[in-house]
């Protein structure tokens, strides 16, 4: 029973550590999609993209050091992409972030 625990424990170090690459390979490729994309909606896609990437490994991270302090983490990091999504939408769409109305 103690040698299928290693075993397993090794098959899920390997498989974070493998999942971790492809997330950084990506967070490459959107980097470049921010910077060279062909319109404003391209890049606000990839930038929000960006950030799901960012809860991935904070949660791939949870899971090669056993602590739950990085769930909290995962959760802010949800929070502040969510509200980012939609004022780059907003100022997308209408040009503005905060309307005013001065009548």
């Amino acid at each position: 029973m103690n040698n299928f625990l290693s075993l397993t424990h090794i098959i899920v170090e390997i498989a974070t550590v493998i999942c971790l690459a492809a997330i950084s390979v990506s967070f490459i490729l959107l980097l470049f999609r921010i910077v060279s994309g062909p319109t404003n909606a391209d890049r606000a896609v990839a930038l929000d993209s960006m950030g799901m990437n960012m809860m991935g490994i904070a949660a791939l991270m949870a899971i090669l050091i056993p602590t739950t302090k990085l769930n909290d983490v995962i959760l802010l990091i949800g929070i502040l992409l969510f509200i980012g999504t939609l004022a780059v939408a907003k100022y997308l769409e209408k040009g503005v972030i905060i309307d005013r109305n001065l009548d």
